[in-house]
């Protein structure tokens, strides 16, 4: 089969369509792991032959450091989905986490060759992932949490944090995955003899960041094994106090897991306790921004009255307005309704 073809290509509203008509329902899950991948092209195909007979849906990234996945299953294939994932030589006994609430996550499978698993941007010299920092359980996260010498820091992106986080943890005000190590170093400055507990997702944004940490003189850290999602299954599990206070915000339609019933929160527009996200239905705009059952119904699910009148406009009207490089509605939205939020 031609490697044009390892694509899906039919449309956004048939395959959500498809969804909502299956028969059976399905587990989100994910799994990361840093390893020497020879051929990524190569690893991509057989991955999305097997995977799409399977009716495997997900989002893929590969390269040649290793694989990052964020998958939806068909439950009954659950099985058969494990026994070939170990079947690959790369990718033997890597642990896979399930979601906390499985729901309608993806509705096709991508998998893209990239050249970073996570797009820091950093030079290779800069780290070294054969030295990472040291994986710690719920139950060790939670005692060293207690440590009052211990600096928390949150390696997402202020839009994550601002839903879900662990209590006095440091977050840095950035939007970009390549903005995030030099702002979390800049943070840190002076402070290279103290315990770093680092947390994230799934835990492979904190693999490379403790490792670049590591390499720039910082000599306790920490991270949070298999992240968020796995310290919340092991609270549950184990009985503990939950130090994470929120959702969890994923990166599919689901756009956020319950860990805790605080909601820490607040609608971007009117300000009441919320923390659901949502894409503001202005095709200009699309920004991603937190609403209340309220406001949506208001302003019609966009982030702003600018937004409704412009998606209130004829199509072709729109379309002139576009070309204006001078009409950035997200830019305006971020800087004039959420930024100021975040330096609060």
């Amino acid at each position: 089969m031609k490697k044009n073809q390892l694509f899906n290509k039919v449309n956004k509203k048939e395959l959500k369509l498809a969804l909502s008509k299956e028969p059976f329902d399905r587990i989100t899950a994910s799994f990361y792991h840093y390893v020497d991948i020879a051929s990524p092209i190569d690893l991509r195909d057989e991955l999305y032959l097997k995977w799409d007979k399977m009716k495997v849906f997900g989002r893929v990234y590969i390269s040649c450091e290793g694989v990052n996945a964020q998958i939806s299953i068909p439950e009954q294939n659950w099985k058969i989905f494990h026994a070939h994932l170990h079947e690959i030589d790369a990718l033997r006994n890597t642990p896979i986490k399930r979601a906390l609430q499985d729901g309608d996550s993806f509705y096709k499978l991508t998998i893209k060759v990239r050249n970073e698993l996570v797009a820091y941007g950093v030079p290779k010299g800069a780290y070294d992932m054969g030295k990472v920092g040291k994986h710690l359980s719920a139950k060790e996260y939670n005692l060293a949490l207690d440590d009052p010498n211990s600096i928390i820091v949150d390696m997402r992106n202020y839009y994550e944090s601002e839903i879900g986080h662990f209590e006095g943890a440091l977050i840095p005000e950035v939007e970009t995955s390549k903005e995030l190590l030099p702002a979390v170093r800049r943070l840190l400055t002076g402070r290279e003899n103290d315990k770093v507990l680092l947390y994230c997702t799934g835990g492979i944004r904190c693999e490379k960041a403790s490792s670049y940490l590591m390499h720039n003189g910082f000599k306790d850290v920490n991270q949070l094994q298999g992240g968020i999602i796995q310290y919340a299954h092991e609270i549950k599990e184990e009985g503990l106090d939950s130090k994470f206070k929120g959702k969890n915000f994923v990166f599919d339609d689901r756009l956020g897991e319950r860990v805790t019933d605080d909601v820490i929160a607040t609608c971007h527009v009117c300000g009441v306790p919320c923390d659901d996200h949502t894409d503001c239905k202005n095709d200009a705009c699309h920004i991603l921004f937190i609403q209340c059952k309220e406001c949506d119904t208001t302003l019609k699910g966009c982030c702003s009255e600018e937004c409704l009148d412009f998606a209130s406009l004829p199509m072709e009207k729109q379309k002139e307005l576009r070309k204006d490089p001078n009409r950035i509605i997200s830019r305006t939205f971020f800087d004039s309704r959420i930024k100021p939020r975040l330096n609060s």
